[in-house]
C-alpha cells in the first residue's frame, strides 16, 4: 500500500490506527487522530473540526490525511458548483430574429 509523501508505507495487515514511522524523528510512530486544522482562504482564518491526521507519538509530527486534504480542497474552491458552460446570452434587438 502506498503512503502519503514524506512517510512509510504500512503494512495491510497493521492495525488501521497506525500510519507508520515517523520520517522526521525516526523513532515515533504516526498514529491516527482527529484534530482541528486551520488554513487561510483569502483574508479569512478557516477552521474544520475532527479532521484527520497522522501524528508522531514521539515529536508530534503532523501528516494530514491525502483524501480529507483532497475533499477539503473541493469544498473550499470558488469553482465548485459552478456550471462548466457559459450561460447563453439572449439578444434583445429583433435584427437576427426571423421575419414572418
Amino acid at each position: 500500500m502506498k503512503g502519503l509523501p514524506g512517510m512509510i508505507s504500512k503494512p495491510e495487515n497493521e492495525a488501521p490506527d497506525k500510519k507508520g514511522m515517523c520520517l522526521e524523528c525516526g523513532t515515533g510512530v504516526l498514529k491516527l487522530q482527529h484534530l482541528t486544522y486551520f488554513t487561510w482562504l483569502n483574508n479569512e482564518l478557516i477552521t474544520v473540526p475532527d479532521f484527520p491526521a497522522y501524528v508522531c507519538d514521539i515529536c508530534g509530527r503532523r501528516e494530514y490525511d491525502g483524501r480529507a486534504i483532497t475533499w477539503l480542497n473541493t469544498l473550499l474552491n470558488p469553482e465548485t458548483g459552478r456550471s462548466l458552460t457559459s450561460p447563453r446570452k439572449t439578444e434583445s434587438t429583433g435584427a437576427n430574429q426571423a421575419q414572418p
